[in-house]
């Protein structure tokens, strides 16, 4: 799958990402394809986990929305991806369905966002966090916690911290590989 991460500390916030993509049990390196997994919207940073196919669709749908598009809180980012989930289940056919007792629709979708605004995590049935240091999404999101964890207290960059966390998920990960791609901004909080 992946591993992805967003830190935020010392009026920095930095988001990474791997660059490897998986089908089953064949991997598409950065060889063969050049893998962006974080693109831009607007002053957003935004990565997902989960099957390739989000990719070209979410870049396409966030960014087709134009001002509609508003990731700069937790509501907002809610309200923007409950309009994505319908967008999704209208024009790109979305299977809705994860298990049997689901309490909501799923949007298969992961996400984690980054923006002067702080850093957020986007979840199947559109649940919404607003971190206050770090999170990591993917296959290789638990090496990356661990290693992100246990230096967030000694290091003063997010942008050094969420290169751990990526380089991390790597080390220990089968789905997870460089070149990594790291995107850092000052903010003022």
């Amino acid at each position: 799958m992946t591993t992805c991460v967003v830190v935020k500390k010392n009026n920095e916030i930095a988001i990474a990402s791997d660059s490897l993509v998986t089908f089953g049990d064949t991997r598409l390196s950065h060889a063969y394809e050049v893998n962006e997994k974080i693109f831009r919207v607007g002053d957003s940073y935004v990565t997902l986990a989960g099957t390739a196919a989000h990719f070209p669709v979410m870049r396409k749908l966030l960014t087709a929305m134009g001002e509609d598009c508003k990731l700069g809180s937790r509501d907002e980012v809610f309200e923007t991806f409950s309009k994505v989930h319908e967008i999704l289940k209208e024009k790109y056919f979305l299977n809705t369905k994860e298990e049997e007792d689901d309490p909501y629709e799923s949007s298969q979708i992961t996400s984690l966002i980054a923006n002067p605004n702080g850093i957020f995590g986007v979840y199947s049935y559109r649940e919404v966090f607003s971190f206050d240091r770090f999170w990591g999404i993917g296959s290789g999101r638990n090496f990356a916690l661990g290693a992100m964890y246990a230096v967030y207290d000694k290091l003063h960059s997010a942008r050094e911290i969420a290169e751990i966390g990526v380089h991390a998920g790597a080390e220990f990960d089968k789905s997870t590989s460089g070149p990594f791609r790291v995107f850092s901004f000052e903010v003022d909080f």
